[in-house]
């Protein structure tokens, strides 16, 4: 039997990369799943996708700086499936960059909203559908940012700092209702988030500059990460809350990121599919 039989799973970002491929993963496992994302070509390609392989998926145009966006994904998944078992709070983008004495108030704003600000909300909307489900798994993207900032990644590293720590706040909250929350600290993965940086928007490229990066000769894939979810999201961590699960093939336990050091032009970095 399928590992996700009978659950419901919102996605934010799940018109690209790790959004994507854990929307793919979670549907083959028998999840019905609310695909959320700004991208709508990205969106519709995926629910097509997950169609055609005779699984269920409908995509929900949302920002996820917006509190109404956030709740409106969750209450669709309740229209159409009737419960939430599963929030995964994944959207993300680079933000702001360059030195901090050169970052605008706006663009740090920004970036927290997209990535701390809209997985508290998704947090926040998924509770209560969850207790009436008797339970659930909330989980949520930090990043290995958080142990090993970049140099001029200030706004991200701290968010994503924030992810981890908030995790661990409504992990304390909610265990007594069966409400599991964890995030996951990925590593280098090949997504679109990487088109701005350096150049490295050919995979070809990225692969050579930084496939080497980790313990683990190569540049993680989305599939790395659905795995994780897949896990969290399962029964089979029915005993796992307020965890960081880092999934980054070793690149914590000995580094090597020269090209992550080099000085990058300050700016606001927005959705990787605006160019």
């Amino acid at each position: 039997m399928p590992r996700l039989q009978g659950k419901v799973a919102v996605i934010t970002g799940a018109a690209s990369g790790i959004g994507r491929g854990t929307a793919l993963c979670l549907a083959r496992e028998g999840a019905a799943v609310v695909a959320a994302d700004l991208n709508s070509q990205g969106g519709e390609s995926v629910i097509g996708e997950i169609a055609a392989s005779g699984g269920r998926a409908v995509f929900q145009y949302s920002d996820v700086t917006s509190e109404t966006d956030i709740k409106s994904a969750i209450d669709r998944a309740l229209r159409e499936y009737g419960r939430l078992d599963i929030m995964f709070n994944n959207a993300g983008l680079v933000g702001a960059v360059g030195p901090i004495e050169s970052v605008k108030a706006e663009d740090w704003d920004k970036t927290v909203a997209v990535l701390l600000r809209s997985v508290f909300q998704g947090i926040k909307y998924a509770v209560e559908p969850m207790r009436k489900a008797g339970g659930g798994s909330i989980i949520s993207t930090s990043s290995v940012a958080s142990f090993l900032p970049g140099a001029y990644g200030a706004a991200y590293a701290a968010s994503k700092g924030g992810v981890i720590s908030l995790t661990r706040a409504a992990a304390v909250q909610l265990g007594r209702d069966r409400i599991r929350v964890n995030c996951i600290c990925p590593g280098v993965i090949a997504t679109p988030i990487w088109g701005g940086i350096s150049g490295m928007d050919d995979p070809a490229v990225l692969e050579q500059e930084l496939g080497h990066a980790q313990t683990i000769p190569r540049v993680g894939q989305p599939a790395d990460i659905a795995a994780m979810v897949l896990f969290l999201a399962s029964d089979e961590s029915q005993w796992v809350t307020g965890q960081a699960m880092i999934v980054d093939g070793g690149l914590t336990v000995g580094p090597n990121l020269p090209a992550l050091s080099a000085e990058v032009p300050s700016g606001y970095r927005g959705p990787s599919f605006k160019k």
